[in-house]
């Protein structure tokens, strides 16, 4: 039960609402539900992370899991083509996602991509000490 098409979108310096946007589909309104729940299973397990607000899960066409440092968006492939978040948010740096990643702490990440020392850290300054961090995100989604 994979999604399709993940993208990670960086909005750290574009928007103060959220530090990271997951955008990924689903192939019919039962697999995005599915992932939906695959989702908010597996962080609450492996990272202890509640979601602080959902929407349209039930649903099944566009389901929104906020867990405030990242907002992980699952749509039905029309839905995501007629909405087009990556378009909307183009000003956003899109991070390279792959299957064979090693799993990395956000502070692993800072190193390797040159930011500074707790940048993308889930509690440090960087976040406003807003709570959960996103090293996880895009391989629950997977």
């Amino acid at each position: 039960m994979k999604a399709t098409d993940v993208v990670l979108l960086d909005l750290r310096g574009v928007s103060d609402m959220t530090d990271f946007f997951v955008i990924a589909s689903g192939t019919s309104d039962t697999h995005v539900r599915s992932i939906a729940q695959h989702v908010r299973d597996e962080l609450k397990k492996e990272l202890g992370a509640a979601v602080n607000h959902e929407e349209g899960v039930t649903q099944g066409r566009w389901a929104l899991l906020d867990y405030v440092d990242f907002v992980v968006h699952l749509f039905h492939p029309t839905l995501r083509q007629f909405y087009q978040l990556e378009r909307l948010w183009s000003d956003a740096e899109s991070v390279a996602l792959t299957d064979d990643q090693p799993r990395q702490t956000p502070q692993q990440r800072a190193q390797d991509s040159g930011a500074p020392a707790g940048a993308g850290t889930s509690a440090g300054a960087a976040t406003g000490g807003r709570g959960r961090g996103v090293h996880t995100t895009e391989e629950a989604v997977q």
